[in-house]
């Protein structure tokens, strides 16, 4: 097992990493002195261990279409009705949109309760559980609603990760690739588990040196700017790390384009995200001027359109990048065909 520290101005607290880490959550619990917990999973229950206090156990599903406000108020609404205070325990059990969804509501019921997460899929071991960032999305754009609410432990058991479909698996490596280009070195090849682990410490460095994105946070989000705008361009038929893989192909580019770094490093970033087996192409038949209005709603997007590239000083926020020079990069990217969008489904409750 492997403990990694986040020392977040709003709360430290450990991540665990490991085979059978999850059975840790009775003790975390105790150890908050809480009376009652909510479990809110996106997995069978019989998955959880015991929280050692009464509990009201809430199924949900993971999916971009159900991470909404209607969500979020539909779970406070079940916690005020279970009895939960502010001195209770909230945990979330599921993949990054159930950890985003859970630590929103542990944040706003009773203006924060603690929250504990539980990730099942490689994408939320490695980013979406740690660091404190909880949003939903609006129609207008992903992520737009949130707010800063560290959790009191993250529980990273890569026993779950077994379970998980090959494409699933393989989208969680997207948050990986990128680490390559924001501080956390060469992963690949590397054991999974100190995959995660490199992953998280390098996330847990920069949360600690600014928690609420006021500058180097910005480069957690390398590739996610395309990233983002091309989950909701194929109607979330891309999944998250498969948008932020191709995401980084084109900062590669874009930093190129703009004179920032050589054609060996362009190239590096194809490289990188080709090894995990991720896809490195646009999908055919999108339009690149719906893609750069897309962009334009990113939250990072206040002067112009922004973008976090790569520089002889590193990875680092850009802003007022050229859309003449956006364009020009995106109809040069290569495309491929890929899966068509699944209809949207209900959050359940």
């Amino acid at each position: 097992m492997t403990r990694i520290d986040v020392a977040a101005p709003g709360g430290a607290y450990p991540v665990h990493i490991g085979a059978g880490v999850r059975h840790l959550l009775r003790e975390q619990a105790a150890g908050l002195g809480a009376r009652r917990a909510a479990v809110v999973t996106a997995r069978p229950p019989d998955w959880l261990p015991h929280t050692g206090v009464d509990t009201l156990v809430i199924e949900a599903r993971d999916g971009e279409p159900g991470k909404n406000l209607t969500l979020v108020e539909d779970l406070c609404g079940r916690f005020a009705r279970f009895g939960l205070t502010r001195a209770d325990l909230i945990v979330s059990c599921g993949g990054g949109t159930t950890t985003d969804t859970v630590g929103l509501a542990a944040a706003l019921y009773h203006r924060g309760t603690p929250v504990i997460h539980l990730p099942t899929s490689l994408l939320a071991q490695v980013d979406a559980s740690i660091g404190g960032k909880t949003a939903v999305n609006l129609p207008e754009g992903k992520n737009l609603v949130g707010a800063y609410w560290q959790p009191r432990a993250v529980l990273c058991d890569t026993d779950f990760l077994q379970t998980l479909p090959r494409r699933e698996r393989t989208n969680g490596y997207g948050e990986i690739a990128r680490c390559h280009f924001i501080g956390a070195g060469r992963l690949h090849g590397l054991p999974l588990h100190e995959q995660i682990a490199a992953s998280v410490r390098r996330k847990a460095e920069i949360v600690a040196a600014d928690e609420r994105d006021a500058g180097l946070r910005h480069i957690l989000n390398y590739g996610h700017t395309l990233g983002h705008a091309l989950e909701r361009a194929t109607g979330f038929a891309l999944r998250h790390g498969e948008s932020v893989a191709i995401g980084t192909v084109f900062a590669g580019r874009l930093a190129g384009a703009l004179g920032r770094i050589g054609p060996a490093r362009v190239e590096e970033h194809l490289e990188v995200v080709r090894a995990y087996g991720l896809p490195e192409a646009l999908p055919a038949g999108l339009d690149p001027e719906e893609l750069t209005s897309l962009m334009r709603l990113d939250k990072k997007a206040v002067n112009g359109l922004s973008f976090v590239l790569d520089g002889d000083r590193g990875a680092e926020l850009v802003p007022d990048v050229p859309q003449d020079l956006v364009l020009d990069t995106l109809r040069e990217m290569p495309t491929a065909a890929y899966p068509a969008p699944a209809p949207p489904a209900p959050p359940a409750l």
